[in-house]
């Protein structure tokens, strides 16, 4: 009697582990793209909180504030600590045009892509379009406050206390005053009055007493404190706000003094 031989068969296991392999890696790429996209989105979504509720990123167009800020510097500013503790005499601080404080201009046209790229750097805070259309200068009045310019030395005087800001004017000469042009005002409530550190180069709360405002900065246009440059790195560090300036200033205008 004769028994047949037949070639052994291909075991179906390695058939079956190999297409299991191929889906065990398309699985994994999947699942890492997967969590790729989701630390994308949470980072975004953090950075666009960050950048809403904290911390927001501006660049310096105007020479109004120099030597504290130069053209193109980049800055934070605080928008949660002003809330919740007010502004100081000193601070720096970026606010919205009260109105007829900035020139009227007229965007070139920007494609689509530009846009929505402008748009998705500025959640992350790597772009600032609306520098623009905002003002950086240093708190010299607060609510309440008498400033007036200039005594017999040149000085501004708040609350009948003289202030010497020679930390941080940039004048024409060491003797010139602190401004070119006199004012004696009382800042109204929930107002500022603020000047520029490049003094005889700044379009401030002097030069805008003809507006609807009378030069005044309400605290709700007050995006916020700047307190860091960030860019460019030669210049990075915090923001000095000098309030060592304002130490002697009483917190109250003298009643024969106000206005």
């Amino acid at each position: 009697m004769t028994t047949e031989q037949t070639a052994p068969a291909a075991p179906a296991s390695s058939s079956r582990s190999g297409s299991a392999g191929g889906r065990d890696r398309r699985r994994g790429w999947l699942a890492f793209l997967r969590d790729v996209i989701i630390i994308v989105l949470v980072a975004v979504l953090v950075s666009f909180l960050v950048k809403t509720f904290l911390v927001r990123s501006f660049y310096i167009p105007s020479g109004s504030m120099e030597d504290t800020l130069l053209v193109n510097d980049r800055i934070l500013v605080d928008e949660i600590t002003p809330r919740f503790g007010g502004y100081e005499r000193g601070d720096i601080v970026v606010f919205r045009d009260p109105g007829g404080w900035l020139p009227a201009r007229t965007e070139p046209p920007r494609s689509v892509l530009v846009e929505a790229l402008d748009w998705t750097l500025s959640l992350v805070g790597l772009s600032a379009p609306d520098s623009d259309d905002h003002l950086v200068k240093r708190v010299i009045g607060m609510p309440g406050d008498h400033v007036v310019c200039c005594n017999d030395l040149g000085q501004i005087t708040v609350n009948d206390q003289a202030i010497d800001e020679s930390a941080y004017l940039k004048l024409p000469t060491p003797d010139s005053p602190a401004s070119a042009d006199d004012f004696d005002v009382v800042v109204p409530e929930d107002r500022l009055w603020v000047l520029g550190d490049n003094r005889y180069s700044s379009k401030d709360s002097r030069y805008n007493q003809d507006q609807p405002g009378k030069g005044f900065v309400p605290v709700e246009n007050v995006v916020g404190r700047a307190f860091l440059i960030t860019w460019p790195f030669d210049r990075f560090g915090m923001l000095d706000f000098h309030h060592e300036v304002f130490e002697s200033v009483p917190d109250e205008a003298p009643a024969e003094s106000s206005k």
